[in-house]
């Protein structure tokens, strides 16, 4: 008998590759930041068949088949017909971004994007939240079991919007039979992020809450892109914690980075981060500090089990955020400029902050008097 043409043997190979009878990925969000760098690395992978990008604006991954929407547009239910999994990444979590606008976009782009998959055929969506959902509180375990009940509240910043779309996750296989949904929650995320835990660190002195008991778990961006193909192949599904082994004690973290602490009562320091945040001299709550006070570590069984490991150190994800924020200056959440900062000097810094709270409230009662 003789051999097949050389053509036939060709598509033959080709159909029986890896990337052909692998998944068709969508992912919202991948213009930028998390979503670009997991673009990038599903587009690269022999186990992808093809990745359609979708974001308000194109992306530089040219590989990608790119849709150009708001996700909170219901047409993109037809941009997503073919796709075997979406990866929901097109999340606002910016410090300086108005909260109810935030909400409005975080929620209602989470619904419709569950809903237009739905409609597409498409079998699973992966989404993003937090570690932060488990809540920081003195009470807690060390670490916590990725069974353990969400304790957390609204007050620290997007944490409720992250409880509405872990709300959202349950709700959708009763709502969609056939929709599977996976979440992935990161420990304290570093590489290219600006959260309030990452300003805690360009901050002078370390704010320490009296009697409190820190403890620092890191996830580096690449580790959560590789945890989120694993989620995307279907290795590993459920609720899954991604971060490095083990964790940083506070007294661990201030000598890796070299930064003094600077330890404030309780009452003292919650009070004066309310008041900061009512009169809007910073842009985090005091709901923000509990997460610097109390640990909220968890164990990242279900992805160990499933064969994944972190390819970096809590340590090693320290000394990249210490190196990404050299040179930026915040004090209570709020970014200074370095002459500020210079002249301020940590303590002086806080207190020039009190002092100002102290006075725009000390105006306001004599405004109420007139």
């Amino acid at each position: 008998m003789s051999s097949p043409d050389p053509q036939v043997r060709a598509a033959r190979n080709q159909s029986t590759s890896p990337a052909a009878r692998g998944p068709v990925v969508a992912v919202t969000g991948a213009a930028s930041g998390i979503g670009a760098l997991l673009t990038e690395r599903l587009v690269a992978s022999d186990e992808i068949k093809q990745v359609i990008a979708l974001d308000e604006r194109r992306g530089e991954c040219a590989a990608a088949q790119w849709h150009i929407l708001d996700v909170r547009d219901p047409a993109i239910a037809e941009k997503l017909r073919g796709a075997d999994v979406v990866v929901h990444l097109a999340l606002d979590l910016d410090l300086e971004t108005d909260p109810a606008a935030r909400t409005a976009y975080n929620v209602r782009g989470t619904q419709t994007v569950l809903t237009a998959a739905a409609a597409a055929g498409t079998h699973r969506v992966v989404l993003c939240t937090s570690s932060m959902v488990y809540g920081a509180l003195p009470d807690n375990e060390l670490p916590l079991s990725e069974d353990a009940e969400l304790r957390a509240t609204a007050e620290a910043t997007g944490v409720g919007d992250l409880l509405e779309i872990e709300r959202l996750a349950r709700r959708a296989p009763r709502a969609h039979p056939g929709l599977n949904v996976t979440v992935v929650r990161p420990a304290v995320l570093v590489g290219g992020t600006d959260t309030a835990l990452t300003r805690y660190f360009e901050s002078p002195r370390l704010l320490v809450v009296a009697g409190s008991r820190p403890a620092w778990q890191f996830c580096h961006v690449e580790d959560l892109c590789s945890a989120l193909e694993y989620a995307v192949l279907e290795k590993v599904d459920g609720e899954l914690v991604v971060g490095c082994d083990g964790w940083l004690e506070q007294e661990e973290v201030e000598e890796l980075s070299g930064i003094r602490r600077m330890e404030l009562p309780s009452a003292v320091a919650l009070g004066a981060a309310a008041r900061l945040h009512r009169i809007g001299l910073t842009p985090s709550p005091a709901g923000d500090l509990a997460y610097t006070m109390y640990p909220w570590v968890v164990s990242g069984s279900r992805l160990h089990d499933a064969g994944w490991r972190p390819q970096w150190t809590n340590e090693e994800v320290l000394a990249e955020l210490l190196e990404e924020v050299s040179g930026r200056h915040t004090v209570a959440g709020r970014r200074l400029g370095r002459k500020d900062a210079t002249a301020a000097g940590a303590a002086g810094a806080t207190v020039a902050l009190l002092g100002a709270a102290a006075v725009v409230r000390r105006a306001r009662k004599a405004r109420r008097r007139i």
